[in-house]
């Protein structure tokens, strides 16, 4: 991507997770982002899914922006998929079991293309 195209990119979504955050209450949003800075927040299942959601970042952002595709951390993802599967159900959320089964098999294609 360019400068340009980056900081483009940048003010459309600074403008447009503002309008959602002002939708929803920017002291709601406040509120559960300050829940990162309490003991009681850093359950087992969120910590899994934090590093999980962390994992998945690192291979993402490279490979949808700047196209480069770190493929042996997909052995973390497979991981955290996996784990991210545990800590959605603990939660009750079935999209996110979906979306990390998908995933799993995104992960299992990704190396398998990479090591044979």
């Amino acid at each position: 991507m360019s400068t340009e195209q980056i900081l483009i990119a940048t003010l459309i979504w600074l403008l447009l997770t503002y309008i959602v955050y002002f939708k929803c209450s920017l002291k709601s949003i406040k509120k559960s982002y300050g829940m990162w800075f309490t003991k009681k927040y850093w359950t087992d299942y969120n910590i899994v899914e934090f590093l999980s959601w962390f994992t998945k970042a690192t291979i993402i952002v490279p490979g949808l922006i700047f196209k480069i595709q770190l493929w042996w951390l997909y052995f973390f993802t497979l991981f955290t998929s996996l784990t991210l599967i545990w800590a959605s159900n603990k939660k009750l959320l079935p999209t996110l079991i979906g979306f990390n089964t998908l995933w799993v098999w995104i992960s299992c294609m990704v190396l398998i293309q990479h090591l044979m």
